[in-house]
């Protein structure tokens, strides 16, 4: 990942519709650590992002002015879980050790995303979700 990407307020995330098969952009908050981000769905797999991810798992993330290419899953009930609640909440609430803050944090369906390209060798066209 690019450097300072971790640092970024929020992605962009690029999933595929499930019926429609048109591109979907949603700003997501995220946590970044080696080739992998983070995600917490609060809508659990009821949000239509999930629901794209469950259909298509191939998905564009763009970080500040770059784009990846990646592999999204849920990671709810693996050791991974934790990880991804605890980077998450340490980014957006200061979060260091303890109860985590509240119950987003705690209860919302964690996916994690595998940067599997290169940034520079993809380009997308991911806008801005505003």
């Amino acid at each position: 990942m690019a450097p300072g990407a971790a640092e970024e307020p929020y992605c962009y995330l690029r999933t595929t519709g499930r019926v429609s098969g048109r591109p979907h952009d949603v700003e997501m908050w995220f946590a970044a650590e080696g080739h992998c981000i983070y995600l917490l769905a609060g809508g659990r797999d009821r949000a239509d992002w999930v629901r794209n991810i469950q259909h298509d798992p191939a998905v564009w993330v763009r970080i500040a002015d770059v784009t990846y290419a990646g592999h999204a899953r849920s990671v709810e009930g693996t050791a991974t879980e934790v990880r991804a609640r605890e980077l998450l909440s340490a980014k957006y609430y200061g979060w260091q050790s303890g109860p985590l803050p509240n119950a987003w944090a705690r209860e919302a369906l964690p996916i994690a995303i595998n940067i599997e390209a290169v940034p520079g060798e993809i380009t997308p066209g991911i806008r801005s979700a505003r």
